[in-house]
């Protein structure tokens, strides 16, 4: 039985609730986590951890128990061994304690004893536990699915594979873009050193975008509430360059949300013209509208639409075409996950084969809506080649009257961010 998630245990016990919820529905971890949870950055932390390393500490248990414990203890004993074995902000022993009293908070007492014993037995064996880890494959070594490792090393080699799999494991960064239509860099950087945050200029796009300490929290910082700055991976800023709106635009962002490319555009547009802000989810659209407001952006227009329909992007706009188009279509998230963790273990054939069918389905939409000669730009968060090269190959062959402008693609551990791909499709005059 499912235990309900509270804002009123401990850290830990909130930590592994989450985990047991996760292993029974398969829904996102990230919205399982309650607001009012104790110590939520540690929560976050553990939680997100344990999503990461999932295949490894699996077996780590298989390594050291008889057989697989049920779900609910499964959780404790997943929560209490990436503390002990993958985390050194936390006493190990303390670590131990704290897992065999957050179990029995849980009302597991039965199960005590069990969880005690794996957890010490874990820390008196650390070292080599870790070390026979690393002889595993690549797939239990750094916890990835052999779907994901045996594709990916067929078309990037061990090394790269190995490289991306170790980048995926590590900590999200967390990046900011200053709005140019209020400040600039150098005054947004003195601004944050002067509140005691030494943010450095990212290395992909120094020019743009700044790194933060780990931990800084983003609200308080100054400029915030006054639209300073927006929170976004650099990456993001690839799809904007190709798509290259000009002031005056009538320009659609087609899958709006989160809406960091929203800004981004409306930004370079010196905020004149229009840009279209659609997505299919009237909640995803609410923090969007949010930020466009906390942005002081005018040209903003959000619309609540599918972009595979006809008549929503006909309805979205008093304009009939569009000057250009940013396609920033649901993927597989292949290229996120030190954000999204828990997308690797979803990712199968299947599911691409229905990423590319419904990919294919808003091309071939979205594209009819765009004047001749203008720009419409596909890009996704996604290192899947059917998801892009193959993907606009095939729609390229049907469409005669497209040709590719331009193109670019980030791979996580050699550009330093979020792996995407996008590419800039002209329709001919």
């Amino acid at each position: 039985m499912t235990r309900e998630l509270t804002g009123s245990v401990g850290p830990r016990a909130a930590a592994a609730q989450v985990i047991e919820r996760w292993l029974r529905t398969d829904l996102f971890p990230d919205r399982l986590i309650s607001p009012g949870a104790a110590d939520r950055a540690f929560v976050v932390e553990v939680v997100y951890g344990v999503v990461k390393r999932f295949r490894s500490l699996l077996w780590v248990v298989d390594h050291f128990a008889e057989r697989r414990p049920e779900k609910d203890v499964l959780a404790h004993l997943l929560v209490g061994l990436y503390q002990v074995l993958l985390m050194d902000t936390v006493p190990h022993y303390a670590a131990v304690n704290e897992a065999v009293a957050s179990a029995k908070a849980s009302g597991l007492h039965h199960a005590a004893g069990f969880v005690n014993g794996i957890l010490r037995r874990a820390l008196r064996e650390r070292e080599s536990v870790l070390r026979e880890l690393q002889r595993q494959g690549l797939g239990i070594a750094e916890s990835h699915p052999d779907f994901l490792v045996d594709r990916w090393s067929a078309r990037f080699g061990a090394e790269r594979t190995a490289a991306l799999c170790r980048w995926n494991n590590g900590r999200a960064r967390v990046a900011i873009a200053f709005n140019p239509l209020i400040t600039d860099l150098a005054a947004l950087t003195a601004a944050l050193g002067a509140a005691g945050v030494a943010a450095v200029p990212h290395p992909h796009a120094p020019e743009r975008f700044l790194v933060l300490p780990p931990g800084t929290r983003i609200t308080p910082l100054p400029g915030f509430a006054e639209g300073h700055f927006s929170v976004q991976d650099p990456s993001t800023l690839e799809a904007v360059r190709l798509l290259d709106p000009r002031p005056g635009e009538t320009v659609l962002d087609a899958c709006a949300s989160p809406g960091g490319k929203t800004v981004l555009i409306a930004e370079q547009m010196f905020d004149k013209g229009a840009v279209i802000a659609m997505d299919l989810y009237g909640d995803r659209l609410g923090m969007l509208e949010q930020n466009v407001a906390r942005m002081s952006l005018r040209s903003v227009k959000l619309r609540q639409g599918n972009a595979a329909s006809d008549e929503d992007v006909r309805n979205a706009s008093s304009t009939e075409f569009f000057d250009r188009i940013l396609l920033d279509v649901p993927c597989s998230n292949s290229g996120v996950l030190r954000r999204r963790p828990d997308a690797r273990w979803r990712l199968n054939q299947e599911r691409l084969g229905h990423l590319t069918k419904v990919q294919r389905m808003l091309l071939d939409n979205a594209s009819g809506f765009l004047k001749p000669g203008g720009i419409l730009v596909y890009s996704t968060c996604s290192l899947e080649s059917e998801e892009n090269d193959a993907q606009i190959e095939r729609w390229l062959a049907d469409n005669g009257h497209f040709e590719i402008a331009g193109s670019a693609a980030l791979f996580p551990p050699e550009s330093g961010t979020d792996g995407v791909y996008a590419v800039a499709l002209r329709r001919s005059k």
